[in-house]
């Protein structure tokens, strides 16, 4: 599952999964992100942290503290590229924190070794 609020980030984050071996789902905002990680269980959720109604640091936490949900990793994929930033989106329950711009072979990495 892939949560942002920029179409356009949605849509270059979506198509590098754009394979027969991903079925992606898409939410654009925090608050509709956690609705649909309840409603669908995916198996990994790539989450934006600038969004409005509930931004990825608090989407993130209430993901990790619903039970159901505690086990699903979560990739924080941000432009806040602060150390700050970092620690933050790690302590609220995130496996992995990477920046915007994003490097694809980087994002497909952690993919894959999250869901290994």
């Amino acid at each position: 599952m892939i949560v942002d609020d920029s179409p356009t980030e949605l849509k270059l984050i979506t198509d590098v999964f754009n394979t027969p071996e991903y079925d992606v789902v898409t939410a654009g905002d925090g608050e509709a992100g956690v609705e649909m990680a309840i409603a669908e269980k995916p198996e990994l959720i790539i989450l934006d942290v600038v969004m409005p109604k509930m931004n990825g640091f608090q989407a993130c936490r209430k993901i990790k503290s619903t039970p159901g949900l505690e086990n699903i990793p979560v990739i924080l994929l941000t432009s806040k590229n602060q150390k700050s930033d970092e620690f933050w989106g790690k302590k609220q329950g995130a496996d992995v924190y990477l920046t915007k711009p994003f490097n694809t072979d980087e994002v497909l990495e952690a993919v894959t070794s999250l869901l290994s």
